[in-house]
């Protein structure tokens, strides 16, 4: 494979922005995650995070076969038939509905009660559990990365290198996003926000309704940026 022809760079260059996409939901999630945790012990599980994500879509990339068999119907329900995809979607999307909603009312009415499952009242967050649940979602997210990395390139190698490149961009943004996004109140609502859409989205999918990703996108930036116009105005209006 010569790595310098046109189509391979096409190819790879469009499947890495892609991937960094596809990544910005992940990268947003652990930021949300970590915050909770200790000043000390955010970056380094947050990076554990993206290298697990990471780590997980190279597996399922070698596994492609195996991926292939997940879209295949393995019984029937109320004449719809159900993959093992649509499983792994509709568990994804129930566990991602539940924890942005939890934490949506963490962060609003600041009730200890509701803090992340396993934990007690009282006991700080531990960051296993927290590596625990980001390791579910990398799983979800990564599923859904490789399916479409598939339907890109024919190329494994040119996969694995597109998804090297978005990890590595994802590396170096995360900082700058978890900072951000525990900076302005707002915005981190806004994030679970849009989490919690992704998750609807999941489940959706996982029932055998299709919803096209560009939309969800859409409104995504359209809301962070009538968000960042309100901050801009806000900023006007202090000083």
């Amino acid at each position: 494979m010569d790595w310098f022809s046109a189509p391979v760079l096409i190819a790879l260059t469009t499947l890495t922005l892609m991937e960094i996409v596809l990544g910005i939901d992940n990268i947003i999630f652990i930021s949300i995650l970590v915050g909770r945790l200790p000043e000390a012990d955010r970056a380094r599980t947050r990076n554990i995070g993206i290298g697990l994500a990471l780590l997980i879509r190279v597996l399922l990339l070698f596994s492609i076969s195996w991926i292939m068999t997940l879209q295949e119907d393995l019984f029937v329900l109320l004449g719809q038939g159900v993959s093992g995809r649509d499983l792994i979607l509709l568990g994804g999307g129930l566990f991602l509905v539940a924890k942005s909603t939890m934490e949506i009312h963490h962060k609003v009415e600041g009730d200890p009660q509701h803090a992340l499952p396993g934990a007690k009242k009282g006991v700080p967050v531990n960051a296993k559990m927290m590596l625990f649940q980001i390791l579910i979602l990398d799983i979800v997210f990564s599923l859904d990365s490789v399916i479409t990395a598939v339907g890109m390139a024919n190329q494994v190698p040119v996969m694995v290198v597109a998804m090297v490149l978005s990890m590595i961009v994802m590396l170096l943004s995360a900082g700058a996003i978890n900072g951000f996004v525990e900076k302005h109140p707002t915005i981190k609502i806004l994030a679970l926000s849009f989490l919690l859409l992704i998750g609807v989205m999941l489940v959706a999918e996982g029932m055998g309704a299709h919803i096209g990703k560009g939309y969800i996108y859409f409104a995504m930036f359209f809301s962070l940026t009538v968000e960042l116009l309100n901050m801009r105005y806000r900023g006007k209006l202090a000083k």
